[in-house]
């Protein structure tokens, strides 16, 4: 073979393994067959809980996996990929720990404490939370007006790219080898209305996947971006920043495309495809647990309208469709809980509802 022609083979071999099995839909949670279910209930991560009471200074088996989990997310700078990580609980670590609950919200101790590894436990988004060491979820980032102090929590890549604001109509394509169904990718058309609902940009769907602003495929494993997906749970999905528009899905999870998700083991497919959404037009990871860019989502759960810091921080890009009404849609968002407690379904109420319920109380 002329060697001209030997890295596009490779390539193209890697893509056709990587798409060559079917992806698991399913209308419901409850249509998942038990052998497809993983057999932990946090999948990949879930030996990590093992390390909880891990402290500096120690040398437990465990820890070097817990260095390449932070390392990925980007806690840990390392350059060279080809260097191993000990089982040392060192320093490197330990304030990667503490700027992880700095992120998500945790007391920072700097230890591996059942908060914690709860947390680092959790099925999420493959998108790093620090990107080259320079942006992270801005947890402790503030701003204050004359009367109101308030906090920010909406991040973006570094630099803030954002699409072209000439290009006001982006196209969008799905992988022709998934073979999706209309059901499947009438999911992702109501997760780009969650977006442009509150932003001056319309979303049309295309047949030409080559030509399409945003490439949207199912993949397992190597899929030739350098962002290897890791199996059921773990990594669900990631996304590029613009105008890059490629959008992946681990084909190898359990994905409810509608219906009833509270299953331990099923992921919601359109709560994933919101989030990567506001990747593909240039979020980062939000340190607001409420927020559509929280990076975590736990199974069971279905979470698909934006929250008021996925607004703020989507219109600092974008600016406000004029059509919009200036409530963000989360005032009514269905929140399913994680199977793991007792499996009931949460629903936030809007707020004038409780203003009502109270006032007919005292009546």
């Amino acid at each position: 073979m002329n060697s001209h022609l030997f890295i596009p083979f490779v390539f193209a071999s890697i893509l056709a393994t990587s798409i060559s099995a079917v992806a698991h839909f399913f209308p419901n949670a409850s249509s998942i067959p038990p052998s497809l279910l993983p057999t932990t209930p946090d999948g990949k991560w879930d030996t990590f809980k093992n390390l909880t009471g891990c402290h500096a200074g120690q040398k437990i088996d465990g820890v070097a996996k817990l260095k390449q989990y932070f390392n990925y997310f980007g806690y840990i700078n390392n350059n060279n990929s080809s260097i191993n990580f000990t089982d040392e609980f060192d320093d490197n670590l330990k304030s990667a720990i503490e700027t992880y609950q700095l992120n998500f919200n945790l007391n920072t101790t700097g230890q591996l404490d059942e908060p914690t590894l709860n947390q680092i436990v959790r099925p999420r988004c493959g998108v790093a939370d620090i990107v080259n060491g320079t942006s992270s979820m801005n947890s402790g980032k503030t701003t204050t007006t004359s009367h109101i102090h308030a906090v920010k929590h909406y991040t973006f890549f570094p630099n803030a790219p954002r699409w072209p604001a000439e290009k006001t109509d982006l196209t969008y394509a799905f992988l022709p080898d998934n073979g999706l169904s209309d059901s499947v990718k009438a999911v992702f058309s109501r997760a780009f209305q969650k977006w442009a609902a509150v932003i001056p940009l319309t979303f049309t769907e295309t047949s030409s996947y080559g030509s399409a602003d945003i490439r949207i495929g199912f993949y397992r494993g190597d899929h030739g971006d350098g962002e290897p997906f890791d199996g059921v749970l773990g990594t669900l999905a990631h996304a590029f920043s613009p105008p890059t528009g490629r959008l992946h899905l681990d084909l190898a999870e359990n994905w409810v495309v509608d219906g009833d998700v509270t299953s331990s083991g099923a992921v919601d497919l359109e709560s994933v495809a919101v989030h990567e959404l506001g990747h593909v037009l240039g979020l980062g990871h939000s340190s607001e647990r409420e927020a559509i860019m929280y990076p975590t989502i736990s199974t069971g759960t279905k979470k698909v309208d934006l929250a008021g810091d996925d607004v703020e921080g989507i219109q600092v890009l974008y600016g406000s469709n004029p059509n919009y009404n200036g409530s963000a849609t989360a005032t009514t968002t269905s929140q399913e809980r994680d199977t793991n407690g007792s499996g009931s379904r949460f629903v936030a109420q809007p707020w004038w509802l409780w203003i009502l319920l109270a006032v007919a109380l005292t009546l």
